[in-house]
């Protein structure tokens, strides 16, 4: 077709799906991401067009996520355009939208802006569902090559992955918040402090605390990896070892394991943790590490002491049976443990000498500071710290 190429009877849309599928990315109304709106720089670059739009189609209205030349984020969706784009399965080109019988009359074309070219690309959600376009448009008719159909494909396939992603760490973001205590037990005698910070938009790590029979379970996990896979491991291993907090150590340990096996055991996924009770009457501190041996007490006179890895980390296979161990910690002493991430962060020639410097502040303090080098150091995985001090 000389003018246009494509109708609207292309696909049978059913709105209420599509609607749905819309709503369920979150992406209506949030603000500009610079991500996306990097596509469509390069695309008025490509193309030499002044405007360019990724449009989602709301119930009534046109909302862009990104625009360039357009004046403003919505539009009514009567008569739209990228309303006819989503009833296609490919992309929707129209030459001169001035004679074309389909879009001759079209108030876009009639009025504002005056459109009479334009060629978008259906974008589509993650269950196929068509919510929006990715267009590039003119006031002048001009066509498209073949090549440059693809190049307007192609990018409309980059910002569809974008805005999954988006979808993908709202929920990841909802998964990370669950992994983290949201409250500091009131434990007396001792102070607490705790932390954690992703090395990108969500972690594996997490920790976990909470008081259960004149006692403090203390948990510090890492799963191997990080980001949203990782995450939502942690999200299990957390939950598991949650559940029936009267079970003693171990069985909540050999239950983790099994659970881990059986589900992600043939990904080579696993899990290092420490999982311990601290009796808040005698501190006695009994722990079970798996794999982990990143924890530490600070002796009141100044003295490191590594607390022992007593197994494998969960989730390897090898029938591991761990055993727990027992120390105490007196008044004056601090229990310390953390992540691999925090290595990153320490200075490699003198780290326990630093953690001492940081806890002359108290837990808050040395916590705080784990936090600030985590944030503007050279950190490449997730960083997570419990600090627990007996007071003198």
């Amino acid at each position: 077709m000389a003018a246009g190429e494509g109708r609207a009877d292309r696909v049978i849309v059913d709105e209420e799906t599509r609607q749905r599928a819309l709503d369920a990315l979150q992406i209506l109304d949030t603000p500009p991401d610079e991500r996306v709106d990097r596509v469509t720089r390069l695309a008025q670059e490509l193309f030499g067009v002044p405007m360019v739009s990724v449009t989602l189609l709301d119930r009534d209205r046109q909302w862009r996520k990104s625009q360039i030349g357009l004046g403003g984020q919505e539009a009514s969706r009567e008569g739209a355009f990228c309303d006819a784009t989503i009833r296609q399965d490919d992309t929707l080109v129209v030459e001169d939208a001035s004679i074309d019988t389909f879009f001759a009359d079209n108030p876009f074309v009639t009025g504002d802006p005056h459109l009479r070219f334009y060629a978008g690309h259906p974008l589509q959600a993650p269950g196929g569902e068509h919510v929006g376009t990715f267009c590039i448009l003119d006031t002048a008719p001009r066509s498209l090559t073949e090549r440059q159909r693809e190049m307007l494909r192609d990018l409309a396939l980059w910002v569809q992955a974008e805005l999954a992603r988006d979808a993908e760490l709202d929920h990841a973001s909802l998964i990370q918040r669950s992994l983290l205590p949201r409250h500091t037990p009131e434990a007396e005698g001792f102070t607490l402090a705790g932390a954690a910070i992703a090395s990108g938009h969500v972690m594996g790590d997490f920790y976990d605390w909470y008081l259960h029979d004149g006692a403090l379970r203390i948990t510090l996990a890492d799963v191997m990896g990080k980001g949203a896979g990782p995450a939502i491991v942690a999200s299990g291993v957390r939950a598991s070892l949650r559940t029936a907090p009267d079970r003693p150590l171990l069985a909540a340990i050999a239950e983790v394991d099994q659970l881990l096996e059986n589900d992600i055991g043939d990904t080579n996924a696993f899990v290092t943790a420490l999982h311990a009770d601290l009796d808040l009457t005698t501190g006695e501190l009994t722990y079970v590490d798996a794999g982990h041996s990143l924890a530490y007490i600070l002796r009141r006179d100044g003295g490191w002491e590594k607390l022992a890895s007593t197994g494998l980390p969960l989730g390897m296979g090898f029938g591991e049976v761990h055993t727990q161990a027992h120390t105490t910690l007196r008044p004056g002493d601090t229990f310390v443990c953390c992540s691999d991430g925090l290595l990153d962060v320490l200075d490699a020639d003198r780290p326990l000498e630093q953690v001492t410097a940081a806890l002359r502040d108290g837990p808050q303090g040395a916590v705080r500071e784990a936090m600030r080098l985590a944030r503007g150091g050279d950190a490449t995985d997730d960083v997570t710290v419990v600090v627990v001090q007996r007071n003198p």
